[in-house]
This record gives structure tokens, C-alpha cells and sequence, in this order.
């Protein structure tokens, strides 16, 4: 008899399944985004700097749920295009501050409206009783607690 895989026997990995959503979600924000020249990631981090400016490398890596190094990464074309500025924080030389520049500020309000018109593209396709419980699962899935949980499971 042939091995069944995985998709027959009714399983799927919750990781893979969340990842191809992300990129699905990332992909259609992405697209919306366009006419600003941001991709949703972009934006978020972008938002996120502007929420906590100066922005310690660290702290907002944490606030993205990112490692600093993917986040740095990230950062260079946004630097390169000068919508965010590196500085050396003068309270620890080691680690740096990053802040929007006025052209960072201009392009997060000129993605405002494109960003509204796809949250609402999402709600309306989506429906909004299921985007609010989307909302919250993910919510718990970024959690600190869920990660100590899933620990606690593994082990």
C-alpha cells in the first residue's frame, strides 16, 4: 500500500500553515501598498519607530517580535532611502537609535490611506466577526505566554 501523505491523513503543520497565510496576507498588503513604494513590512516597522522614536535597536526588534538581525537587514534600504536615521545611543555606545527622518514621517502618512483601504479590503473579504477572532489568536500566538507554554509542552 502506498504511504499517505500528510494532507490525506488530515494533518498539517500549524508553522507552514500560518507562514503561507503571512505570505498570502504580506503578498495582497503588499500589492495595496504599491503606490507608496512600501511593503507591509516596511510600513509596520516604520509605524512601530514612530510609536517609540528614537527606537533602540533592540527594543524595537522585540516590539516587531524580530531578531535584531533581520531587523537591521531590514533596515538598510530604509536607511539607503532616507526615511529612518541610525544614531549611536549616548546612554550605551553599543547599541543604536533609530528615528524616522521627515520623509520616513511623509511616507508613513502618504501609506495611511492605502493601508485603511486594504485593512478594509481584508475586513470586507474576511468577514469582521472572523478578522476580530483572527486578531485575537494572533494576539495570543505573539504572546510571551504562549511561548512559555509552548515550551512548557515541548519539554
Amino acid at each position: 500500500m502506498a504511504a499517505q501523505s500528510n494532507a490525506q491523513v488530515g494533518y498539517r503543520c500549524h508553522c507552514t500553515a500560518l507562514r503561507k497565510a503571512s505570505r498570502r496576507v504580506s503578498q495582497l498588503y503588499d500589492s495595496a501598498l504599491a503606490p507608496c513604494g512600501l511593503k507591509a513590512t516596511q510600513r509596520a516597522i516604520l509605524t512601530q519607530i514612530a510609536r517609540s522614536e528614537p527606537a533602540a535597536i533592540g527594543l524595537l526588534a522585540e516590539a516587531l517580535v524580530m531578531d535584531s538581525g533581520g531587523l537591521a537587514h531590514t533596515l538598510k534600504p530604509l536607511v539607503r532611502d532616507g526615511l529612518v536615521t541610525m544614531k549611536v545611543n549616548p546612554d550605551d555606545r553599543r547599541n543604536r537609535l533609530v528615528s524616522l527622518t521627515a520623509a520616513g514621517r511623509a511616507r508613513v502618512k502618504q501609506s495611511d490611506r492605502l493601508w485603511g483601504e486594504a485593512q478594509r479590503a481584508f475586513e470586507k473579504s474576511f468577514g469582521t466577526a472572523r478578522s476580530r477572532a483572527l486578531r485575537e489568536a494572533i494576539d495570543l500566538l505573539i504572546s510571551d505566554q504562549f511561548a512559555n507554554d509552548f515550551q512548557a509542552a515541548a519539554d
